[in-house]
């Protein structure tokens, strides 16, 4: 039986999110980097004064960190979990009525449906792509709990040559599966997600597009996933 407790702490965790100058903080935070607060202030086209009260909340209800480096005030997500949360949450909504106006939007728009980072990993069609293609070779199995099999370590270890050390690392799980906002689907997160999508942008077989979340496929990348996984075609629809 769910305690008293449980229901106040949902409450205030919906609180947190239930105004649209910190929801959209959060978002943006989702690209993994530490913003300032005037930047954080100019996205949200608010005042620095409200952005700095927003951001207080946040830190003190567990969502966002603060880190200081000289006069600057940089905050960032407290961790993957809340990337996966907001990710998750935003999946559950409607897509929105209204299109997205001007080349320059819709453009934006595509490019993060197409591929984009969530916090550390890869979502967007880019992400379940290979998500997929992962499960379909016995790499990933998502029938019973979303889990590496002993061929995905194989795989992560010998042919993209990853630390074993670094899948095992802390309380995050090895592997985990993060339903995606656009794509309406699993991507793979947990701590062989984060690793992947290093390797991917370190090889520069993904890049990233101008300074937010979205990336795109190169085309040594269309070749390695190919090759690696058997992905038929990626290019066309992901570079």
């Amino acid at each position: 039986m769910t305690t008293p407790a449980y229901s106040i702490e949902l409450a205030r965790l919906a609180a947190l999110l239930a105004d649209r100058t910190r929801a959209s903080f959060c978002l943006a935070l989702l690209d993994g980097r530490a913003w300032t607060a005037g930047e954080l202030a100019a996205y949200a086209q608010v005042a620095p004064s409200t952005a700095s009260e927003h951001l207080t909340r946040l830190i003190e209800g567990g969502l966002l960190v603060e880190r200081r480096q000289g006069r600057h005030r940089y905050v960032q997500l407290a961790g993957p979990h809340v990337a996966e949360l907001l990710e998750s949450l935003t999946a559950q909504l409607d897509r929105p009525a209204e299109k997205p106006r001007g080349l320059r939007a819709v453009n934006a728009s595509a490019a993060l449906a197409r591929g984009r980072t969530c916090y550390d990993h890869l979502a967007g069609r880019l992400g379940v792509t290979i998500t997929d293609a992962m499960t379909g070779r016995g790499l990933l199995d998502q029938d019973g709990g979303f889990a590496l099999t002993d061929a995905g370590r194989d795989w992560l270890t010998d042919e993209l040559g990853i630390d074993p050390t670094a899948l095992r690392t802390g309380r995050r799980p090895q592997a985990r599966g993060c339903l995606d906002w656009t794509e309406r689907r699993p991507h793979l997160a947990g701590a062989a997600g984060a690793r992947l999508c290093d390797r991917l942008l370190d090889r520069h077989w993904v890049r990233r597009v101008g300074s937010g979340r979205a990336v795109r496929l190169t085309h040594d990348g269309a070749t390695a996933l190919r090759d690696l996984l058997g992905i038929d075609g990626v290019g066309a629809d992901l570079l």
